[in-house]
């Protein structure tokens, strides 16, 4: 049996050292080294949309890996793909260690300096638990290499004022209608407006699981509201201070205890990078970025842009833009966006029709905009194109212009709520 080995080393002696005693095991077929968190993650995404047959076997994952450290990289990499056998390779080969990468989803531990021997032994051992595993899971695990549970979809602003949190919460609305169980996280950690938009005041919020290393469905259901939207709505803390108590550590874990009970993970990121709503980025199937097609905000959107580069958080290729309130006379189209920015521009915009909004938004009852809405029918049609709501059996998979999309969108999932709306 060949045994395919992705190593994640970033420090290029490392790295050297690492192929050639990869290229001597038995049977091995070694990919070159992935640098960082990042790229490693973007790269089984990869090869898992394909199949999973195309995912390796083994990952290794050195110690000094970044930018995300290496326990919450192998936390991160066993939840997603959970068909990988993941082995760390440490300097610290105690069993604190041991048992915290072990906690963690590692399949072993390899220590510094490499000893063929032990390396051997260990990529074996990963191996065959890995094959293991997608023997017992068949053609099933296709649909399980995801993570035991659902996507991750954020929404952040290029600046203030873009329609970040509505965008976040008619994402969140449709999917719930389509008959996804969705999970609205509002990651605004100073200044979020969830509640307000959807009139829900609530004791607890995202602040109060910081602190908790392992976050059980009874803990989270604590902390979480059922609204009678269908959602289940994770509120940013009342006081604003208390955001700093989410960190990228904690963030990582919310996010992933989330979506390992909810079908999809909606998470508004706000307008400012923090180490938590970066973290959140990083770790969802879905960024997207919402601007509006004016000077201003398209700059934010490229300096937003360049510094998730910079910062390895996500690439500009990967990342979703959502034009708000255009218009066919907008001097700025979206095509022009997309071609600065160099990413992917939606290909449905949202109309500027504050009119439609604005008794609904100063009520604070965002939910009961009415269906006939051109920006609701636009937003919940983006839903669609991003992948976010249940499939219809019933509805035509959109095809053609995004004219054709939105009629068919707005024909299945927007007449479904009309018909079961209360009152």
């Amino acid at each position: 049996m060949t045994t395919r080995i992705l190593p994640a080393v970033g420090d290029p002696d490392a790295a050297r050292i690492f192929s050639t005693l990869l290229s001597q095991l038995p049977s091995a077929q070694p990919a070159a080294p992935v640098a960082d968190s990042t790229t490693l993650l973007d790269t089984l995404a990869r090869l898992a949309a394909d199949s999973l047959d195309e995912l390796p076997e083994v990952v290794l994952v050195h110690e000094r890996i970044g930018p995300v450290p290496a326990l919450e990289l192998i936390r991160e990499v066993a939840l997603r793909f959970p068909a990988v056998g993941v082995v760390l390779v440490s300097s610290d080969a105690g069993p604190a260690l041991f048992s915290a990468a072990m906690d963690s989803g590692a399949r072993g531990l390899v220590g510094l300096p490499l000893s063929y021997e032990e390396l051997a032994a260990r990529v074996q051992a990963a191996a065959q638990w890995a094959v293991g595993v997608r023997r017992h899971l068949g053609r099933g695990a296709a649909d399980a290499v995801t993570g035991p549970g659902g996507r991750v979809v954020t929404v952040t602003g290029a600046k203030g004022g873009v329609g970040t949190t509505f965008t976040a919460v008619q994402f969140a609305l449709a999917a719930a209608a389509s008959g996804r169980r969705t999970a609205l996280v509002d990651m605004d950690l100073q200044a979020g407006d969830v509640g307000s938009y959807l009139d829900v005041q609530f004791r607890r919020s995202i602040a109060d699981l910081a602190g908790i290393q392992d976050i059980s469905q009874r803990v989270l259901q604590d902390a979480v509201y059922e609204d009678r939207t269908g959602l289940a709505l994770l509120l940013a803390p009342a006081d604003g201070e208390r955001g700093e108590e989410v960190d990228d550590r904690a963030a990582r874990h919310i996010v992933g205890a989330l979506r390992t009970r909810y079908e999809l993970v909606v998470v508004d990121c706000g307008t400012q990078v923090t180490g938590a709503n970066a973290a959140a980025v990083e770790m969802a199937d879905v960024a997207v970025l919402v601007t509006t097609p004016d000077v201003i905000a398209v700059r934010a959107t490229k300096r937003m842009v360049r510094m998730w580069e910079r910062l390895q958080v996500r690439k500009a290729e990967d990342t979703s833009v959502v034009v708000n309130r255009w218009s066919k006379h907008t001097e700025i189209q979206p095509a022009l966006i997309e071609k600065i920015t160099k990413t992917r521009a939606t290909r449905t915009p949202v109309p500027a029709a504050f009119k439609e909004l604005q008794a609904v938004v100063d009520a604070g009852r965002v939910q009961d905009l009415d269906n006939r809405s051109t920006v609701k029918q636009a937003l919940w049609t983006l839903a669609g194109e991003l992948g976010l709501l249940a499939p219809a059996p019933d509805t035509p998979a959109p095809s053609g212009s995004p004219g054709g999309a939105l009629t068919l969108r707005a024909a299945g999932t927007v007449s479904r709520l009309r018909r079961g709306r209360e009152g």
